[in-house]
């Protein structure tokens, strides 16, 4: 078995904070709930204060038995019982009020989690994948969860006792309380071996976690794709490669405690044995009495106790601490806002100067020089050939990348240096991917406006052409997604588009938004929204050639430039890039036949899949 730790490989993965960043974020929360928290404390400083009177007690009784002097032992006996109900009695306040304080710790921290993640940078988790956000959400917030609501009660809790314990046992003796140090070199020995290494151990094992969700959820969504290749073997492969990592990370974390918590046990029963010897032989010398020696040997395994306790966590502490890291890590990635421009844009006007891009995993400009301006309320058609740029364009445009090289402004202001929420206000980007959430109808829209009223929530169905909305059994309470009601790509896609109304923004980028619709389904919703985003600034990337048709500009990108611009009949007179594709996309001589007849029908063809090679 390894005694190294597995190499941490976060490449592509989101941050992971460093540790005074991850102790300065624990005692932000902890301070947050901090009445509650002096009120749990004191409950258990009671509680133990009377678990350590108990022995004091049952070694005096012991003593006054050796002396013939039964007199007080009922009174002794009564204040016994009394410690007793007070343990019991402040120990379940104490851990009740603990533990709602866990609760509260653990959800103030998940909904801070939820609030980062809403704030990451849409580029940051493209890149980290969506395996590692999902298992920071699902795996280490609840880990860490347990870190507040089971760990730090328990934890302060055994602290307390071990202080009033060992005080306890200065108070009965001070030499034997002396005996109960004999148990610091081999703890301090011990936990600093484990402490060193845990860490690191951890955080392999989460990242571990992490690669196995990116390669089952890629192997999942691609099931199609690799049974067409017949890529079985090399999704395997993929598999079993993040398996062993985190096999051999699981491995490393388990040969630690393996070896950390026998060496614990070993090390517990020294306190006892030396006050025994110590005690024997000061008390057959008559230095100390019998009563005092019994009530330090069981001081000593009450104080073990919490102590084993304490150690005991330490592993499930690493374990919350490397959660944590990797939960305040989203808080390094996310837009805070930091630098961000108290201007804001005069009106919807898009301009784009000497615009050049390059995505991160690519030395390569798919962007070169590109200036473009589009006026306000204006709407503009971008065409072109797959990889040509134009999704790249729409992306900067929004926001969520910026230029290697020039500026993308919005009413004169650079958009990327506006505030996250005022460019989500400003700028909306709808794609072909479009998500469903498990809720119902009515919150899946009010995403885009929280008070929307359900007149505003059914006239934006009703312009998008969702005629099937006013067919649902409960209307916009019907939950949506899941195992409730899935939807079709096209119902998806108009619910997207409903959002767009809702939203109101002041420019509205469509990245082919429709082309999950069929043809006349399109057209239709297509008309629908002109009429509602009239005013607007529109950048439509267009699929089907009639959305550039009816557009007041049409830009046609190739090879990352923007090779013509103007209206469809000035790039008709012009006979270049755009003339050609609309010729070939209507095709002219076999317009004469009967296929040709059925294209001029339905406007059915896609244009960049029977026309690409025309650009």
């Amino acid at each position: 078995m390894s005694t190294t730790a597995p190499e941490r490989t976060a490449a592509g993965q989101l941050p992971v904070a460093d540790t005074p960043a991850v102790r300065r974020a624990f005692v932000r929360l902890l301070l947050s709930e901090k009445r509650r928290a002096a009120v749990a404390v004191s409950l258990h400083l009671v509680a133990a204060v009377a678990a350590a009177v108990a022995p004091l007690l049952l070694g005096e009784m012991l003593d006054r038995l050796t002396a013939g002097d039964a007199g007080a032992i009922d009174r002794l006996a009564l204040g016994l019982v009394a410690s007793i109900v007070l343990v019991v009695a402040f120990t379940w306040a104490g851990t009740f009020v603990s533990h709602r304080l866990g609760e509260r710790l653990s959800a103030r921290m998940r909904v801070q989690f939820v609030d980062r993640a809403l704030k990451l940078p849409m580029p940051v988790v493209e890149q980290a994948g969506s395996g590692d956000l999902m298992t920071r959400s699902s795996a280490d917030v609840p880990e860490a969860g347990v870190l507040f609501r089971d760990g730090l009660p328990q934890i302060t809790v055994s602290v307390l006792k071990v202080v009033v314990f060992l005080a306890a046992m200065f108070i009965a003796s001070p030499l034997l309380g002396l005996c109960m140090f004999v148990v610091v070199p081999p703890l301090v020995v011990g936990t600093r071996w484990y402490l060193k290494r845990a860490r690191n151990g951890y955080l392999a094992e989460r990242e571990a976690e992490s690669a196995i969700g990116d390669t089952i959820g890629a192997s999942a969504d691609g099931a199609r794709t690799t049974e067409a290749y017949r890529l079985r073997e090399a999704r395997d492969g993929a598999g079993d490669a993040t398996v062993s990592r985190h096999w051999a990370a699981a491995r490393y974390t388990l040969f630690l405690r393996s070896v950390f918590f026998p060496f614990l046990d070993g090390a517990y029963a020294l306190p006892t044995a030396a006050v025994l010897l110590v005690g024997g032989a000061f008390y057959f010398d008559g230095t100390i009495t019998l009563g005092t020696v019994a009530a330090a040997a069981v001081l000593t395994r009450q104080i073990m106790f919490p102590i084993d306790h304490i150690l005991m966590w330490v592993e499930k502490v690493q374990r919350g601490f490397a959660a944590m890291s990797r939960i305040e890590g989203v808080a390094e990635a996310e837009d805070t806002g930091d630098g961000a421009t108290s201007e804001r844009p005069v009106d919807g006007t898009v301009d784009l100067t000497d615009v050049r891009y390059a995505y991160p995993t690519s030395p390569r400009d798919v962007l070169h020089g590109v200036t473009l301006s589009v006026p306000a309320g204006q709407r503009l058609a971008v065409v072109g050939p797959s990889g040509a740029g134009k999704s790249t364009l729409a992306r900067l445009i929004s926001g969520s990348d910026v230029p290697r090289e020039g500026r993308a402004a919005i009413g004169g202001v650079d958009v990327a240096a506006l505030p996250l929420d005022e460019r989500r206000k400003r700028v909306t980007l709808v794609t072909q991917e479009h998500h469903v959430f498990t809720a119902s109808l009515r919150d899946n829209l009010i995403l885009a406006k929280a008070d929307a009223t359900d007149a505003a929530l059914n006239a934006a169905l009703a312009a998008v052409g969702a005629d099937w909305a006013f067919d649902l059994p409960e209307g916009l309470d019907t939950p949506l997604g899941g195992k409730e009601r899935e939807l079709d790509a096209a119902s998806a896609q108009q619910i997207a588009l409903a959002r767009i109304i809702l939203a109101d923004p002041d420019v509205v980028i469509l990245d082919e938004a429709t082309a999950m619709l069929d043809p006349r389904a399109a057209r239709d919703t297509e008309r629908a929204l002109a009429a509602v985003l009239e005013g607007r600034t529109v950048i439509a990337i267009a699929h089907r050639l009639h959305t550039a048709h009816d557009a007041d500009r049409i830009a046609v990108v190739e090879d990352g430039r923007v090779a013509e611009l103007g209206n469809h009949d000035e790039l008709i007179a012009l006979d270049g890039h755009y003339a050609a594709l609309w010729r070939a996309w209507h095709g002219d001589e076999a317009d004469r036949g009967p296929q040709g007849a059925q294209r001029r029908r339905s406007g059915e063809q896609d244009e960049f899949a029977t026309a690409g090679n025309a650009l």
